[in-house]
């Protein structure tokens, strides 16, 4: 037999033995696999065990905790109107100056009122001449030379050209614009020798001091929020934080958005804020200095309630707890928790009963 025959031989022989071990090889592993005398046989996981989750933990300790409320809302004038006539006429005298402060009842604008007041003149001549003829007639009867009848007719006309006088005095005031209370008059909208009516705006009113601030809140703190309760505020542009305090709160609650509508007050006695401002609002409902505080994270909710992980001799124990005041990191835990324990604060979703964990690091919980 030629080299070259030996070669092809030994080639084919190769290559039949790696099939059929290819074939077998499957059948006869757990053979080896299954023999526990054999160095590092049987199974690795179920000598081992379950492998321990690493975890995050924080232990329990006292810690300060405030509910608060955010909300958003609008500075408003404590009052505004706009300023018009109770009457019709030409204006001839305007006393005030824009954007000045105006005391309750000055006089800031006049219609011309000459015909009134020679009307008033007249009644006033009259009135002078029925009162004589009221003294004459009351000294007549005082001596029984006149009926009581007639003596009555004269008082009646006496006391009917009162009433026309006090009825025309009653016009020319109409032709008076008064501010109606303090504050600062805007910009006019006439000149004088303008023809006004009722209907024309002459300028606003508005008073700025002190003013009131408008915010929304849910709906199950509608019993909480009273008059007086204080607040703090912000404005865009203004780095300083603001106090008011509540002085009314709508009784009923908003069905579509379920909130109900509070006013606070704020002095503004510099008035340094204006009307129509955007405000970010804060109000702090309770505060406790010494409370079992959890992460927001560490909470479970389940069917049953809201439960807890927290360790014990180095494994995983669920703990159901009831919950108390909510902030925007942090929940109290009224009942289930204690000074001390160690809550698991990652990984919550993955821990079950009893599984092995181990803390690779500890959260502050800060006071």
């Amino acid at each position: 037999m030629t080299t070259r025959k030996k070669i092809k031989v030994f080639f084919y022989i190769f290559v039949t033995v790696a099939l059929v071990g290819v074939i077998l090889y499957p059948k006869i592993k757990p053979l080896f696999a299954g023999n526990s005398n054999s160095p590092g046989g049987g199974n690795p996981a179920r000598q081992r065990g379950p492998q321990a989750l690493n975890v995050q933990g924080m232990i329990i300790t006292p810690r300060k905790l405030s509910e608060m409320i955010n909300s958003t809302g609008t500075l408003m004038s404590d009052e505004e109107t706009e300023l018009s006539f109770e009457t019709s006429g030409r204006i001839v005298e305007i006393y005030f100056e824009e954007g000045t402060h105006v005391g309750k009842g000055e006089l800031m604008a006049k219609i011309n009122d000459r015909p009134l007041q020679a009307q008033l003149q007249r009644l006033e001549a009259q009135k002078r001449l029925i009162q004589e003829r009221e003294y004459r007639q009351r000294s007549l009867l005082e001596r029984d030379a006149i009926s009581q009848e007639s003596y009555d007719q004269v008082v009646t006309e006496l006391q009917v050209i009162e009433a026309d006088i006090a009825l025309v005095e009653a016009r020319i005031s109409e032709t008076e614009l008064r501010a109606p209370f303090d504050g600062v008059v805007g910009l006019r909208h006439v000149s004088e020798g303008t023809y006004v009516n009722t209907n024309t705006k002459i300028a606003r009113l508005v008073k700025n001091k002190p003013l009131k601030i408008e915010f929304s809140v849910p709906e199950r703190y509608s019993g909480e929020i009273m008059p007086g309760f204080p607040i703090s505020f912000r404005v865009d542009g203004i780095s300083d934080t603001f106090d008011a305090r509540v002085y009314a709160v709508e009784p009923k609650i908003d069905v579509r958005t379920r909130t109900v509508v509070v006013r606070a007050l704020y002095p503004n006695i510099n008035e340094e804020l204006k009307p129509g401002r955007f405000t970010g609002i804060s109000l702090q409902l309770s505060e406790t200095d010494n409370a079992v505080a959890v992460p927001t994270e560490a909470i479970i909710p389940e069917m049953e309630g809201e439960k807890v992980f927290v360790y014990r001799s180095g494994r995983a124990q669920p703990i159901y707890v009831s919950t108390g005041l909510r902030t925007e990191s942090h929940i109290q835990i009224v009942r289930g928790l204690e000074f001390g324990d160690t809550l698991l604060t990652s990984g919550v979703m993955q821990l079950r009963p009893n599984l092995p964990v181990e803390i690779y690091h500890f959260q502050e919980n800060g006071h």
